[in-house]
């Protein structure tokens, strides 16, 4: 028996050395599959690069997935370099954007999108965070149940790091107990419907449901978004003339007029006084939705914002690309809610936005199968609405942006810091040193046409409102916490996002 003892003694070493060798290969392997780049220490140099003191011209060092330093140029070269260099030359290297507001549609209904095409796609336009919408799947993701089959449809699954929003429905609302489980299970907050939403399990909030969400919230620190739109009695009473021009997108456009959302805003702001310093939700946060309407609508938030409401606005970039008139004629990849309204809005849109009275911008991407888009019977008011736009609104929001005089720096302001303050995602939202290195580079003068000879990654292209538009902004690069996840057209094999839960 001693003799054996000695003899295991003896032979550890080499077995512990040869676990430690396979351990070892392993971690590469992992590595290797999660990022085209086989390094945890090295730097990205660029003459812009985009950080919180503005644009500089220098290089950033990356290290087990944080930003570790940033250098400028002047100091660059006296620099003790370890490690490779990736030089991106003139391109941007700004943070990686987060998109607040995406239905990736999994689980159960991910013919529509699903995880894997939707954060691949993702990937591809510089996103490098998903915050996820409670519905289109199914089921919606209104308890603690649901959002753990959330949670596990997206194990191994995403190319992106993703979080999950839960939804505020009447079945929850007034149910203390249900919803702080929702909360106490990960959700980063909740999102509710003052019209109905067109999914079955997911019914519209009323005033009431809205202020107890709100006063849940409270002790959690955690945002209510919300689709500020309310039905009017005569909003579906079209002639018969109207119905016959099913095709024509302004007949869409009267059944959801700017009147909608001014309604639906004027009833928020009974209860969102209560999020003021001292109030008795106090802690909670009301975040508007996708706000199309630039007139009534907009001064109403301004105004609350101004009393200490605590009130972000985020719009779209569909919103500020197209308008009402420019839409043809049965063209239903343009419906979605609400609506894209005439030039005169999108300008007064822009104008919010530059001059910070809009918070932030998110993709709403939308997608459906495109038989539910009737894109042959061209009907605006049987058709699915929703836009699908996850891979373009980088170069979308320049290229319209360019003509106002849009910065880099606001870009990453409405796609990176703001959201990720919405979000509770600290350590995100800009390229600082401790933050992750969630990093897009992309040539801003580059131009290209989208059409089907465009590598698309979303389940449903031809779907897009941008499909055929020619737009500026190449995506070359995305990294999520220091893995190359996204190189000119190629994804790294493995789907090795990380799943966000509140805490």
């Amino acid at each position: 028996m001693e003799l054996q003892k000695w003899r295991f003694f003896s032979i550890l070493p080499i077995l512990v050395s040869i676990l430690f060798f396979i351990l070892k290969i392993s971690l590469k392997t992992s590595q290797s599959n999660c990022s085209l780049l086989p390094h945890n220490h090295y730097w990205i140099s660029s003459k812009q690069i985009v950080t919180q003191d503005g644009v500089l011209s220098g290089a950033v060092e990356i290290k087990d997935g944080k930003v570790f330093s940033i250098v400028r140029e002047e100091d660059w070269h006296g620099y003790i370099r370890r490690g490779h260099v990736v030089d991106f030359g003139e391109a941007v290297v700004m943070p990686g954007l987060i998109d607040v507001h995406a239905h990736l549609d999994d689980p159960r209904r991910d013919e529509w999108e699903g995880f894997p095409s939707g954060t691949r796609a993702a990937a591809a336009g510089g996103i490098t965070t998903l915050i996820d919408m409670p519905l289109n799947s199914e089921p919606s993701t209104i308890s603690e149940e649901t959002l753990k089959l959330k949670i596990n449809a997206a194990k191994n699954r995403i190319h992106v790091d993703v979080g999950f929003w839960g939804g505020l429905v009447p079945e929850n609302a007034l149910n203390t107990t249900a919803l702080e489980r929702l909360l106490r299970a990960g959700a980063l907050g909740l999102k509710s419907f003052m019209c109905p939403s067109g999914i079955n399990d997911f019914p519209m909030t009323n005033i009431t449901h809205i202020k107890e969400g709100l006063s849940t919230l409270a002790k959690f620190r955690r945002p209510l978004l919300v689709h500020a739109e309310v039905q009017e009695e005569n909003a579906d009473n079209l002639s018969k003339d109207d119905e016959n021009d099913a095709r024509l997108y302004s007949t869409y456009l009267k059944t959801r007029p700017p009147s909608m959302e001014e309604a639906a805003i004027r009833n928020l702001l009974t209860v969102s006084e209560n999020t003021k310093a001292g109030g008795p939700a106090e802690g909670a946060h009301l975040h508007i939705v996708h706000l199309s309407d630039a007139r009534s609508s907009l001064d109403l938030l301004k105004k609350a914002k101004g009393r200490g409401d605590s009130i972000t606005i985020e719009t779209c970039p569909h919103y500020l690309a197209f308008s009402a008139d420019e839409i043809p004629d049965g063209d239903t990849r343009f419906k979605c809610a609400p609506p894209i309204r005439d030039g005169e809005n999108k300008e007064k849109l822009w104008e919010a936005l530059r001059n910070g009275d809009i918070d932030m911008l998110s993709s709403d991407h939308s997608p459906a199968l495109p038989e539910l888009k009737l894109l042959q019977q061209g009907d605006f008011l049987k058709a699915w609405g929703g836009i699908s736009s996850l891979q373009y609104v980088l170069p979308a929001t320049w290229t319209a942006g360019r003509k106002y005089g849009v910065t880099l720096e606001q870009i990453a302001s409405w796609w990176s810091k703001k959201p990720a303050e919405l979000a509770g995602q600290h350590l995100k939202g800009s390229i600082a040193v401790g933050n992750y290195a969630d990093i897009v580079a992309w040539e801003p003068e580059t131009e290209f046409d989208l059409d089907e000879n465009h590598p698309s990654y979303a389940k449903h292209p031809s779907i897009s409102a941008y499909m055929g538009s020619r737009l500026s902004g190449k995506v070359l690069a995305t990294f999520v916490r220091g893995n190359l996840v996204y190189e000119e057209g190629k994804h790294a094999s493995a789907a090795c996002g990380n799943r966000l839960l509140a805490k």
